[in-house]
């Protein structure tokens, strides 16, 4: 299925790239990350380092710099390439000019690097589709959830580029317009195309990768596969992607509920025998188009009162539970602050304070969400470091509490 383009040619900036732009992807790259080290070297003289960039692009000259891997823990184990901050700039960029081009041609539910979108409202998308599709639970209905095989790992570079080459060329030749995006499409291939493991510096130990399956390492990925998890615009290039995956499910295979995040997919429906039959469909349709396969392990298909593991939410009828697995990172993440007070009690300074108060919010935040007022209180009281213990009342609530400890500090 081919990607037709709806937007008008003004949703895209101009060809010859203005520095205003690029000032903007600055400004956009520089958010939240303006304490680290590589976004303090570029700051420091960022007119010029900005007038520099704009004219390595213009002139055809821009390349990728050395990228940063490492692995993250959480919330799984993944292997991160943080590119320079001058090459998340270009990312910036790049997406500022053709995020809007194919957002008006994604489906609603797609949820991932979106705005307005996102896990909880991909959590709360599924909980609607099993309401619908049973009639309020009054019905049988049945949820199938797939998974992609090492996704990322999997994307092939050449595949990926030319839908994005087919999309912008439709939008300018439908438009009557003089000049290609040769500019544009050029940053794309040089971002698509770059192989961070070329060129990268390796931060932490090789036991770091152990346990990690080669199918989520991009050392591992074939010739011409791959992007790296950590780009903004790698969210956006997963997206685009399966975009016509997402239309196929639905428009032929006749799946209304349906969602995806990344390459957790979601489809309700009320006759099993049909969710069975399209399995193979779908593999066909990924094998033969996207070199993609299923995770055969990962197939669930279950009845709508067995409850459904989606996103780091359980869902069942009438409530949504956290999964165990954002519980049991809460409870460590409690015992490392319990560790790191008891080892500190004289030297704890209000960034120290700030660590902690971000780190409870984050996890109070996300449970504040769903079905877990009494799980939030009893891990509070019984874990919470003890000199903040007394601050949890009954029936308090978690944002009064975090801003009785800051003012304790």
């Amino acid at each position: 299925m081919a990607i037709v383009i709806c937007c008008p040619l003004s949703r895209i900036k101009s060809i010859m790239l203005n520095i205003e732009d690029l000032f903007r992807a600055y400004y956009d790259a520089r958010k939240n990350k303006r304490g680290a080290v590589s976004a303090l070297a570029f700051e420091v003289d960022y007119e010029k380092n900005l007038f520099e960039l704009y004219d390595e692009i213009i002139k055809s000259r821009y390349k990728p710099g050395e990228s940063i891997c490492f692995i993250s823990n959480y919330p799984v184990k993944r292997e991160i390439f943080a590119a320079l901050f001058r090459d998340r700039i270009v990312h910036h960029l790049i997406y500022n000019y053709i995020s809007p081009i194919f957002e008006c041609r994604f489906i609603n539910d797609s949820y991932s690097c979106r705005i307005g979108k996102g896990v909880s409202y991909g959590i709360k998308r599924l909980d609607h589709f099993i309401r619908s599709g049973s009639k309020n639970y009054k019905k049988d209905c049945y949820i199938l959830k797939l998974d992609i095989k090492g996704y990322f790992m999997s994307i092939n570079r050449s595949i990926l580029f030319n839908k994005i080459k087919t999309a912008l060329e439709r939008v300018y030749e439908r438009e009557r317009a003089r000049v290609a995006p040769d500019l544009l499409l050029d940053l794309i291939r040089q971002t698509i195309f770059h192989d961070p493991t070329k060129n990268c510096r390796i931060k932490g130990r090789q036991s770091d990768w152990r346990g990690l399956p080669k199918s989520k390492s991009l050392f591992y990925a074939g010739l011409g596969y791959g992007l790296p998890i950590g780009n903004l615009t790698s969210q956006l290039f997963g997206n685009i992607y399966l975009n016509d995956f997402d239309h196929f499910v639905k428009g032929r295979l006749g799946i209304k509920h349906y969602g995806r995040y990344v390459d957790d997919i979601a489809a309700v429906h009320g006759d099993k025998e049909y969710l069975k039959k399209i399995i193979p469909k779908i593999k066909r349709y990924l094998s033969e188009r996207l070199n993609l396969d299923l995770h055969e392990k990962k197939i669930y298909l279950q009845h709508f009162s067995k409850g459904v593991k989606f996103l780091g939410a359980v869902i069942k009828p009438y409530r949504i539970y956290i999964a165990n697995r954002t519980k049991g990172n809460f409870y460590k993440k409690i015992q490392y602050w319990n560790n790191f007070l008891a080892a500190n009690q004289d030297k704890i300074s209000r960034e120290d304070m700030g660590r902690f108060l971000a780190s409870m919010n984050s996890y109070l935040g996300i449970m504040g969400q769903y079905d877990t007022y009494k799980l939030r209180k009893k891990m509070l009281n019984q874990n919470l470091p003890p000199r903040f213990r007394d601050y949890v009342l009954a029936g308090d609530d978690y944002v009064k509490l975090m801003k009785r400890v800051w003012r304790s500090v």
